[in-house]
């Protein structure tokens, strides 16, 4: 009989007595679960075809998990405002999971080329996992809950994502993904902003400001815009890496489409930037923007950007033109610091920290600070201490000693990238494109100062990815003048 059914096929098969049978079974027992279950089971099994076509499409190509990653870093935060009880938040760690589960399976037969991942770059990420580890046996530490979660972003992520782009990623094609995927969600990001400014937010967005965003996003009556990220401060400095980037790749790339694509991105990555409020992130393109014209190697540029640099910090420091907008006036109290009164509050909490941190040079622990720490040791000293900069959370977590340890990372992954596109990238728009992220990642360094962005997606995500590209990119270079050298 089986043997029948599979000589036939379309509509023919439902002639068979048998399977008119199974089919009426099926449904039965999918409506008797769905009766009991209810609207969530029944939405679930719908879900299931899509879940096993993707499954099935990533163990052929686990780089689909990569793009899967990228996505769900620009929305999975927004998506939680909508879709509450769900730990969307949990996604990067999922797919990060599920992409190295394809990946041991797409090589278990085909050997890996495991020595692209030997690098300084993923060896810094171990050691700098390692110290993490390391951290769960300081005396400090007041949870060992608060440090899982918290670890996740600081260390393990740069871990998982670093050599899973060298192995999926290797190859040029997989740069222009990274930018133009980039440039999407950015330009989509500024347009959420624009209308979160303009027609106020929507009923998630105002549920989510009424239980807790509305702390710290409305002040004075203006609500400060967060877009579908995570928060106002993380919005503006990843727009703003968005923005000097997008301008920077349209400077460099090929293509009037290709052009106006990314001025797009660019441009709309500073409105972004200007309309979230946050006045830390303004260093990003002044920052960036330093560092491409650097890279440029054109002492005459690099004057003329100089002036241009001053010239934005005399606008914004000396006069009063358009201080009557929102956006401008917060701006405005970045370049002075007397009239700011929230950054003579985090100087207080730093000096605080400094008496704490004498005698302790591995920090409170990791987790013991911040949101977690908040939520999981709320009685902690450290907890009740706002850290705000990335770089305060790492000394206040690890001590003098891990904050030392990163700032040698950050510092050798920026001088070693400027030192290949300045001295071993020859094709001009890939030197572009490659100087656009490591100005983008300066920039966020920058920010770094004021506002924890590192540690959150998508901009961690971005970054650790475009440390590889960059690392990376003398294989690129050999690739695109192979291809040029075709008949």
């Amino acid at each position: 009989m089986l043997k029948s059914l599979k000589d036939k096929s379309g509509s023919y098969i439902l002639n068979n007595p048998l399977v008119i049978v199974i089919l009426v079974i099926c449904m039965i027992i999918l409506g008797w679960i769905i009766a009991k279950g209810g609207l969530f089971i029944a939405i679930g099994i719908l879900f299931i075809p899509p879940i096993l076509i993707y499954l099935n499409r990533l163990f052929v190509k686990p780089q689909i998990g990569l793009y899967t990653l990228i996505i769900f870093g620009f929305i999975a935060i927004g998506l939680n405002r909508y879709i509450v009880g769900l730990p969307l938040g949990m996604s990067i760690d999922i797919f990060l999971t599920l992409t190295l589960i394809a990946v041991f399976f797409k090589f278990f037969y085909n050997k890996a080329n495991l020595s692209i991942i030997n690098t300084d770059l993923s060896w810094l990420m171990l050691i700098w996992f390692i110290y993490s580890i390391m951290q769960l046996a300081n005396p400090e530490v007041l949870s060992q809950k608060a440090w899982f979660y918290a670890m996740r972003s600081i260390s393990l992520y740069p871990l998982l994502a670093i050599p899973l782009t060298y192995l999926l990623f290797n190859k040029v094609k997989y740069l222009y993904i990274l930018i133009y995927l980039w440039g999407i969600f950015s330009i989509l990001g500024t347009l959420k902003g624009l209308q979160q400014l303009y027609m106020g937010p929507d009923y998630a967005e105002q549920r989510w400001l009424d239980q807790i965003g509305g702390l710290t996003h409305v002040l004075f009556g203006q609500l400060r815009i967060f877009s579908f990220y995570s928060d106002a401060g993380q919005f503006g400095a990843a727009q703003g890496a968005a923005g000097i980037a997008g301008l920077i790749i349209a400077l460099n790339i090929k293509g009037l489409y290709k052009k106006l694509f990314f001025l797009i991105m660019g441009m709309l990555g500073l409105w972004g930037m200007m309309i979230s409020g946050t006045r830390g992130a303004i260093i990003v393109p002044l920052l960036g923007g330093m560092v491409y014209l650097i890279h440029r190697k054109n002492i005459k540029i690099l004057i003329l950007g100089g002036f241009l640099m001053l010239g934005i910090y005399g606008f914004f420091r000396f006069t009063y033109i358009g201080h009557t907008n929102a956006q401008i006036r917060r701006m405005r109290t970045a370049f002075r610091p007397s009239d700011d009164a929230s950054l003579q509050v985090r100087l207080d909490n730093r000096r605080i920290l400094q008496v704490y941190l004498k005698s302790r040079p591995f920090g409170g622990g990791i987790g013991s600070a911040g949101g977690w720490g908040t939520r999981f040791s709320p009685h902690g000293f450290l907890a009740n201490v706002a850290t705000d900069s990335w770089y305060v959370q790492i000394w206040a977590e690890q001590g003098i000693v891990g904050l030392t340890l990163h700032l040698f990372i950050l510092a050798y992954i920026f001088t070693k990238s400027s030192y290949l596109i300045m001295f071993k990238i020859h094709d001009p728009e890939l030197r572009g494109i490659l100087s656009a992220l490591c100005a983008a990642f300066a920039g966020i360094m920058g920010a770094n100062y004021s506002n924890g962005v590192l540690g959150q997606i998508p901009t961690s995500i971005i970054t650790y990815m475009s440390w590889v590209f960059i690392f990376i990119s003398p294989y690129f270079d050999y690739e695109l003048r192979k291809l040029k050298a075709k008949p």
